[in-house]
């Protein structure tokens, strides 16, 4: 399989890279886990006007642009796979959003692992 999108291998290392500086101490890699995400875009220049945001601009991050919420999924899980947690396989739950930053708000996600132990 290959990637179609040039911006797939920089996110998998730019998540890799900052997994790895954020992995807790006796962090268990090999016990199921929970993730959740949410994915920030800036919104393109044309959904904006001198006044601000326009009328006609989408509230919800639904463009092609973006991409797709579980191929988005699917190169985080790729990302943190070796680095948090031993296979992607692994994840047992997930809550996944995307949409557009808020005023100010830099584009990115914020990522929430759980390790979940056999009481959770």
């Amino acid at each position: 399989m290959i990637e179609s999108s040039k911006y797939v291998k920089p996110w998998r290392k730019d998540v890799e890279i900052k997994a790895k500086s954020l992995i807790p101490e006796g962090w268990n890699m090999a016990v199921p886990m929970a993730l959740s995400v949410v994915f920030r875009f800036n919104r393109p220049a044309s959904h904006h006007c001198k006044s601000g945001l326009k009328s006609t601009a989408p509230e919800q991050c639904t463009s092609a642009r973006h991409g797709d919420l579980d191929k988005l999924l699917r190169s985080t899980n790729d990302a943190l796979s070796g680095v948090l947690f031993d296979d992607d396989r692994q994840v047992i739950s997930i809550i996944a959003s995307k949409r557009y930053c808020a005023p100010g708000e830099p584009q990115g996600a914020i990522i929430t692992l759980t390790a979940l132990t056999p009481s959770q």
